[in-house]
């Protein structure tokens, strides 16, 4: 967003449905111009994407984001009807878009912890190398990985014609003319939204407090490779998947809270380069964590060898190391953010309605 600041006076002056509306038209145009170049760009690559989005797709999710966040954070100054099907629409595009690239950046991520612990370099040897399960696994992933991907391909060309998308596209041209605002929002800006954006903030707080961040904290996480902080009630014996998804639920919500908290800042015109590094490491985190998973179960494919079975599992573990440390980062960087609510929304010197350049993600 590029719009010039406004001055102090009118600043002052501003109500949260002009911050909001102008917020709003901001992103909402950003995806209107992006939305073709997405289209574009999927039917451009047929079968192949980048493990980073190309522009219209970035600038496609981002809009979808901030817009989104937007709803959801400041969501009881709207019409709820409205802003609930708008939310439920931007979320099924947003998990949309991200699928492709996702199993991109899944494969790039496994198949190269996969050459390193099989390779030899300057640095040493790979504690897999010269495995006889190794290439096999390599394959094995590289097929499934391909096949999922070009899956979610056909899927993406085929949503992005559909007419549910199109009635997407209108209502957010429907955006930029006038956001259905309640009455509410005729208010001062700082009285009506800081205590909604106060209120994601003691969200994100609470969420960060019920997480074992002493523990993530600890400089090897191998106990909380051995021990889970949460394992689903069960009448027989514990599932692993259930118990490893149940573990990394909370870190997955924190995510989501700390990017409605990103967004918010971006509203209140304080945007937070701490916020956006937390989010940078909690998606290595997601990352990892999803890599995983997608190694444990190609070791559960049908009639491959032992050996092969044995390699997928030392990758598996590799990931999960993985997700303890980006967990190191989280428990050491958190302590250092502002406790509560109040220290993250201090008035912005240019005064509201200054609108921030916000994050790339």
């Amino acid at each position: 967003m590029t719009d010039a600041p406004m001055t102090a006076r009118a600043a002052s002056t501003a109500t949260a449905g002009d911050i909001l509306s102008r917020h709003l038209t901001a992103q909402a145009g950003a995806f209107l111009r992006a939305l073709p170049l997405a289209v574009g760009e999927a039917g451009a690559r047929p079968g192949t994407a980048a493990a980073v989005p190309t522009a219209g797709t970035a600038d496609l999710l981002r809009a979808v984001r901030r817009v989104g966040g937007l709803l959801h954070t400041f969501g009881s100054l709207f019409e709820q009807t409205w802003a609930q099907e708008s939310r439920t629409e931007l979320r099924w595009l947003l998990n949309l878009l991200a699928l492709e690239p996702g199993y991109v950046r899944r494969s790039a991520r496994l198949l190269g912890a996969l050459d390193s612990l099989s390779g030899s370099d300057p640095e040493g040897t790979g504690m897999l190398a010269g495995h006889a399960g190794a290439p096999k696994a390599r394959a094995l992933l590289d097929r499934q990985l391909t096949l999922a991907r070009t899956r979610a391909h056909s899927t993406v060309l085929q949503e992005l014609r559909s007419a549910r998308l199109h009635a997407l596209a209108d209502r957010m041209t429907l955006l930029v003319g006038e956001a259905p605002l309640l009455e509410s929002a005729g208010g001062r800006a700082s009285t009506v939204l800081l205590p909604q954006a106060a209120a994601a903030f003691a969200a994100l707080s609470a969420t960060a407090q019920q997480l074992p961040l002493h523990r993530a904290a600890t400089p090897y996480g191998g106990d909380g490779l051995r021990r889970l902080g949460a394992v689903p009630a069960a009448r027989g014996a514990v599932d692993a998947d259930a118990a490893l998804a149940a573990d990394d639920a909370p870190w997955a919500r924190l995510r989501i809270l700390v990017k409605r908290g990103r967004y918010a800042l971006e509203v209140c015109g304080r945007p937070s380069s701490e916020l956006d590094e937390l989010d940078a490491v909690l998606a290595r985190q997601q990352e990892a964590a999803d890599a995983a998973v997608t190694a444990a179960t190609a070791a559960r494919t049908p009639r491959i060898t032992p050996a092969t079975a044995y390699v997928l599992g030392v990758v598996h573990a590799d990931q999960r190391l993985e997700v303890e440390s980006a967990r190191y980062l989280v428990g050491r960087r958190w302590p250092e953010l502002p406790p509560g609510p109040d220290g993250w929304l201090e008035l912005p010197p240019e005064g509201w309605g200054h609108v921030a350049a916000p994050g790339t993600v």
